[in-house]
Protein backbone atom coordinates (compact mmCIF):
# COMPACT_ATOMS: atom_id res chain seq x y z
CA UNK A 1 0.00 0.00 0.00
CA UNK A 2 1.35 3.41 -0.99
CA UNK A 3 0.74 6.23 1.46
CA UNK A 4 0.84 9.91 0.60
CA UNK A 5 0.56 13.15 2.52
CA UNK A 6 -2.02 15.82 1.79
CA UNK A 7 -2.26 19.34 3.14
CA UNK A 8 -5.50 20.37 4.80
CA UNK A 9 -6.62 23.62 6.25
CA UNK A 10 -7.10 23.44 10.00
CA UNK A 11 -10.86 23.94 9.60
CA UNK A 12 -11.05 21.00 7.17
CA UNK A 13 -9.16 18.78 9.61
CA UNK A 14 -11.51 19.78 12.44
CA UNK A 15 -14.53 19.03 10.25
CA UNK A 16 -13.12 15.61 9.39
CA UNK A 17 -12.58 14.89 13.08
CA UNK A 18 -16.24 15.66 13.75
CA UNK A 19 -17.17 12.84 11.36
CA UNK A 20 -15.26 10.21 13.31
CA UNK A 21 -17.26 7.24 14.52
CA UNK A 22 -14.47 6.11 16.84
CA UNK A 23 -11.19 7.46 18.15
CA UNK A 24 -9.26 4.90 16.12
CA UNK A 25 -10.81 5.90 12.80
CA UNK A 26 -8.17 7.35 10.46
CA UNK A 27 -8.59 10.30 8.13
CA UNK A 28 -8.36 7.84 5.26
CA UNK A 29 -11.30 5.91 6.74
CA UNK A 30 -13.31 9.11 7.11
CA UNK A 31 -12.59 10.26 3.56
CA UNK A 32 -13.48 6.83 2.17
CA UNK A 33 -16.76 7.00 4.08
CA UNK A 34 -17.48 10.46 2.66
CA UNK A 35 -16.81 9.23 -0.88
CA UNK A 36 -18.98 6.16 -0.29
CA UNK A 37 -21.89 8.29 0.91
CA UNK A 38 -21.43 10.71 -1.99
CA UNK A 39 -21.60 7.86 -4.50
CA UNK A 40 -24.52 6.26 -2.66
CA UNK A 41 -26.37 9.58 -2.80
CA UNK A 42 -26.15 9.55 -6.57
CA UNK A 43 -27.45 5.99 -6.83
CA UNK A 44 -29.83 5.75 -3.87
CA UNK A 45 -30.48 8.88 -1.78
CA UNK A 46 -32.48 6.95 0.83
CA UNK A 47 -29.60 4.55 1.41
CA UNK A 48 -27.22 7.47 1.84
CA UNK A 49 -29.59 9.11 4.32
CA UNK A 50 -29.69 5.89 6.37
CA UNK A 51 -25.90 5.71 6.37
CA UNK A 52 -25.62 9.29 7.59
CA UNK A 53 -28.16 8.68 10.33
CA UNK A 54 -26.18 5.65 11.50
CA UNK A 55 -22.96 7.68 11.52
CA UNK A 56 -24.68 10.39 13.56
CA UNK A 57 -25.96 7.82 16.05
CA UNK A 58 -22.48 6.29 16.45
CA UNK A 59 -20.92 9.74 16.93
CA UNK A 60 -23.42 10.61 19.65
CA UNK A 61 -22.68 7.34 21.42
CA UNK A 62 -18.92 8.00 21.17
CA UNK A 63 -19.39 11.50 22.60
CA UNK A 64 -21.45 10.16 25.50
CA UNK A 65 -18.78 7.54 26.27
CA UNK A 66 -16.08 10.21 26.20
CA UNK A 67 -18.06 12.37 28.62
CA UNK A 68 -18.60 9.39 30.91
CA UNK A 69 -14.88 8.55 30.81
CA UNK A 70 -13.94 12.15 31.63
CA UNK A 71 -16.30 12.24 34.61
CA UNK A 72 -14.86 8.93 35.87
CA UNK A 73 -11.32 10.31 35.60
CA UNK A 74 -12.31 13.45 37.52
CA UNK A 75 -13.96 11.33 40.19
CA UNK A 76 -10.83 9.20 40.59
CA UNK A 77 -8.62 12.31 40.74
CA UNK A 78 -10.79 13.79 43.52
CA UNK A 79 -10.61 10.54 45.48
CA UNK A 80 -6.84 10.45 45.04
CA UNK A 81 -6.48 14.04 46.26
CA UNK A 82 -8.73 13.34 49.24
CA UNK A 83 -6.59 10.36 50.23
CA UNK A 84 -3.42 12.42 49.86
CA UNK A 85 -4.81 15.14 52.11
CA UNK A 86 -5.67 12.60 54.83
CA UNK A 87 -2.01 11.52 55.02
Amino acid sequence: MVITTIKLQKETKERLEKLRESKRESYDDILRKILFVLNATRDNPNKAKNILEKVDELRKRMFEEEQHDKSEVKKLEKEKKAKALKK
